[in-house]
């Protein structure tokens, strides 16, 4: 089973490191090679995506991520910048289907910025389409505006757009995710303002008829937004686009007590996936050895339920990681008075301890 390992920038290094070390002590025929990507990889060879590093995530069953990009980096032509590399690998490896669990361990309800009642139990399932939407549309750009309310002035613009087909393959995921957990599947969009989901809405309906055992329901982004933090056990899988898929991801790790306890999957057709924590490269703590290695070690465990077909494995690194919440252990993300605050490598040494 070969694993494309690609640490990247800031946190990222300290993080993978971690994930790793439990990986090795699993006792699976595991190959592991380690490549340079985003800022970490412009500095070496001029390109966040070099050819070697998107051959060799190409070639491998699955891709261990951890985080890429800088502040340094921002005032570089947006082709350059380290983001550009996870948005070229999603687009090469073909990866559609992004699914962000947001799950709050019993241990954790106080680290929550809502009341306990509110997230104790909670389990809700984000799908995420990966590879259309604005991120993706043609045209994009600059220009001098001849029209609207500015002519002759400087104006940018970006293009939603999906085709049926896209949306059509998210949403048979997001059922058979459903079919499996709730039976309960929230599609969120924008249908009232823009066509690009008036589409998306019609489409999801229609799969939806091909499911009869789910329960389907609409809800505007704004609307799912505000239901998120009201009663966010309400929800099952959500299934939405890329840009708001994106955003309420990022909302829903808050209700989990630390969007560093959030791993995510991202998978193509085949099952092959990129597996990477759901937050970013943190370049303030970088180097500290503060930053919460569980949700890259989490991600990890994804990697084996869903590329690697090791469900046992997966299971094991879980039962491992409540395990170290129940002993107490915190980064200080998780902290909380009466708990024990550790440091990355603390962490990551206890989560391997307690699969011994």
């Amino acid at each position: 089973m070969k694993i494309a390992v690609l640490p990247g920038d800031g946190i990222g290094t300290e993080i993978v490191a971690e994930a790793v070390k439990v990986l090795n002590v699993l006792g699976l025929p595991l190959e592991m090679e380690t490549a340079l990507v985003g800022g970490a990889a412009f500095e070496a060879h001029g390109h966040p995506l070099p050819d070697a590093t998107l051959q060799l995530a190409m070639q491998s069953d699955a891709v261990l991520f951890g985080a890429v990009g800088d502040w340094k980096y921002d005032k570089l032509d947006r082709p350059l910048r380290p983001e550009q590399a996870i948005l070229g690998l999603r687009k090469h490896m073909g990866l559609f289907a992004n699914f962000r669990p947001a799950i709050c361990y019993a241990q954790l309800t106080d680290a929550s910025s809502l009341k306990p009642e509110l997230v104790a139990g909670l389990d809700i399932l984000i799908i995420r389409e990966l590879t259309g939407d604005i991120y993706f549309g043609q045209p994009r750009g600059r220009r001098i505006a001849t029209d609207g309310h500015f002519p002759g002035s400087e104006e940018a613009f970006d293009t939603m757009r999906y085709s049926r087909p896209e949306i059509e393959r998210i949403a048979h995921v997001a059922f058979q995710a459903a079919q499996k957990r709730g039976k309960r599947v929230t599609s969120v969009d924008k249908a009232n303002v823009l066509e690009t989901f008036q589409l998306w809405k019609d489409v999801v309906t229609e799969v939806g008829l091909q499911y009869p055992d789910v329960a389907l329901d609409h809800m505007y982004v704004d609307n799912a937004t505000m239901q998120l933090v009201k009663a966010p056990k309400k929800f099952d899988v959500v299934v939405t686009g890329n840009m708001f898929g994106d955003i309420l991801s990022d909302a829903a790790a808050m209700l989990t007590g630390s969007i560093g306890m959030l791993p995510s999957a991202s998978l193509n057709a085949k099952n092959q996936g990129l597996y990477e924590p759901s937050h970013g490269s943190a370049p303030d703590i970088a180097g500290k050895g503060v930053a919460n290695p569980l949700a890259t070690i989490l991600s990890a465990a994804m990697m084996l339920r869903f590329s690697l077909n090791q469900p046992e494995a997966a299971a094991r690194i879980e039962a491992a990681v409540d395990n170290v919440l129940s002993q107490g252990l915190r980064t200080p993300d998780i902290y909380s008075e009466g708990t024990t605050k550790v440091g990355t490598r603390e962490m990551g040494d206890a989560v391997v301890k307690a699969l011994a």
